[in-house]
């Protein structure tokens, strides 16, 4: 590790939680990527999307879950 980042956690680790938030928004705002979805335009849904949305809301096998462990199981999927 370099003697900069020793430094930036040496200085993180005495501040106080309140400043530990202000430069963690000073870090996101810095190295995040844009808000890619900002610009997206809101359309109203067509008749496939109302179709699907109504088979959500009344077929019981729409609410039905499994865990990513299950489905790699029924899958036959080893990580």
């Amino acid at each position: 590790m370099t003697a900069t980042k020793e430094r930036i956690i040496g200085a993180v680790s005495i501040m106080s939680d309140k400043d530990a938030d202000i430069f963690w928004r000073i870090i996101q705002n810095h190295f995040t990527a844009p808000d890619l979805f900002a610009n997206i335009e809101d359309t109203e849904p067509d008749e496939t999307d109302l179709a699907m949305l109504k088979e959500i809301e009344h077929n019981p096998d729409c609410h039905e879950f499994i865990s990513q462990e299950e489905l790699m199981k029924e899958l036959n999927i080893e990580i």
